[in-house]
């Protein structure tokens, strides 16, 4: 991709964190076409009222829909999270199965670049995360099924980056984020808008190929943060604007 062209897909894009990485591409400079995939028909025109080009209707739960939604695309960010409940113990979720399929997709389609957005308590970083709730997360499936997701991207041969977030805010974009690199770095709190912007810069910063970076927002840091890195992000569009709940998980089809 360069910085004026191509075509990103935004898996995710109903939730939280996928919402604002629409608002983001749509109040940047670039000229990419934005693609939303959402399992919902109604969801097309606010997403395109929102800033998507482009609206596949499908589930990335189907190997097939997942095809269809990266035909064509340059590259992916992905911003899938599943909804906590019952059936999260009984079977996989797009935190898992659904995401090894768009990441297998992609592969397929010759995508250039693949940005996935994990979480703080996957994998090296479970320090990050507090203790009950990565208990009650890894309990319900979703810690362990994004640490599959990681690996499996990280085994594809696709160009990627992966973000892992601290608990996630609506608030507004801070700007000023602490990035850490090897697991156990930072611990806190980031707003999804800070993390849309870091999604689309990820696309056009060399310096983010092929790492994992665990990411909150500097005014959100709990504790001494070890690991620290500088990416020098090469873009910086404006980012969304929300209110201020604080959550570590959410829902995006």
């Amino acid at each position: 991709m360069t910085i004026t062209s191509g075509r990103v897909l935004v898996a995710g894009a109903t939730g939280g964190t996928g919402r604002r990485v629409l608002d983001v591409l749509h109040t940047s400079d670039s000229e990419v076409v934005v693609r939303a995939l959402t399992r919902s028909p109604d969801a097309e025109s606010p997403l395109r009222d929102r800033g998507a080009d482009e609206v596949v209707i499908g589930d990335v739960m189907n190997p097939d829909d997942a095809a269809r939604a990266v035909a064509d695309v340059d590259a992916v960010i992905c911003a899938l999270g599943s909804s906590l409940g019952l059936d999260t113990l009984t079977s996989d979720s797009a935190d898992g199965e659904g995401t090894k399929n768009l990441i297998d997709a992609a592969c397929e389609a010759g995508v250039e670049q693949f940005v996935l957005v994990s979480s703080l308590g996957v994998g090296d970083s479970a320090p990050g995360m507090p203790l009950g709730l990565r208990l009650l997360f890894r309990g319900l499936g979703v810690l362990p099924a994004k640490a599959r997701a990681e690996a499996h991207l990280r085994d594809s041969g696709l160009t990627y980056t992966i973000l892992r977030p601290g608990g996630l805010t609506n608030a507004d974009a801070t700007g000023d984020v602490v990035v850490g690199e090897g697991g156990d770095t930072v611990s806190g709190s980031i707003p999804r808008a800070d993390v849309a912007g870091l999604c689309v810069a990820s696309l056009f910063t060399p310096a983010a190929t092929n790492r994992t970076f665990e990411v909150v927002a500097q005014d959100g840091l709990r504790g001494t943060p070890e690991g620290i890195v500088e990416i020098d992000w090469q873009t910086a569009p404006a980012a969304a604007r929300g209110g201020s709940t604080v959550e570590e998980s959410e829902s995006a089809d």
